[in-house]
């Protein structure tokens, strides 16, 4: 049906595996002005868009890009430069808490394990630990909006790479840069 309205595919998610749509739907607004979306099959990244919900069409969204901010649209960023983090957003309820929380791998005793911190905390000590060369930059992507047990939303997260857009511009990589850490200001 969205396709013959013309909307491209990589701008339509799908909330199939989501038994409650309408929690869905809430949570990932909740990030419409905080995460930008990568959509490899086009390499851009989108740092404004909206969130939009079909009228006949309760089990799926479209990112829609804002068409009177195109230098909002970073183009060729290939997927080469896009990698999954590992890392999930997750609602506090999950654990009996309010608020957002970010999943961490993190080693004990020579072991993996994985524990939820808030996500500010999470967030800062991200960016406390990183490096120039290798910032900590997270975007979602189409399928990062993931069900835990058929309930809960969770959204992974991915993490742009600028040591490895070798065809862009040092002002360009610079500008994708400042656009995800101005957008994530929110959180710290």
């Amino acid at each position: 049906m969205l396709k013959d309205l013309g909307i491209p595919e990589h701008l339509i998610w799908q909330l199939n595996e989501f038994d409650n749509h309408k929690r869905a739907i809430e949570f990932i607004k909740q990030f419409q002005d905080t995460l930008c979306v990568y959509s490899a099959p086009v390499e851009q990244l989108y740092t404004n868009y909206d969130i939009s919900l079909p009228e006949d069409n309760d089990r799926s969204l479209i990112i829609l890009p804002n068409p009177y901010a195109y230098h909002d649209t970073f183009n060729g960023i290939g997927d080469h430069s896009v990698h999954a983090s590992g890392m999930y957003i997750v609602p506090g309820d999950l654990f009996g808490n309010e608020g957002l929380f970010l999943t961490l791998r993190l080693l004990k005793y020579g072991k993996r394990v994985i524990k939820p911190v808030p996500l500010k905390v999470g967030l800062w000590a991200l960016m406390k630990k990183e490096t120039n060369e290798v910032p900590f930059l997270p975007v979602i992507t189409k399928g990062d909006l993931r069900a835990f047990r058929k309930d809960f939303p969770c959204l992974h997260l991915h993490r742009i790479q600028p040591s490895k857009l070798t065809d862009r511009s040092s002002m360009e990589i610079k500008a994708i840069q400042k656009v995800i850490r101005e957008k994530l200001q929110v959180y710290l």
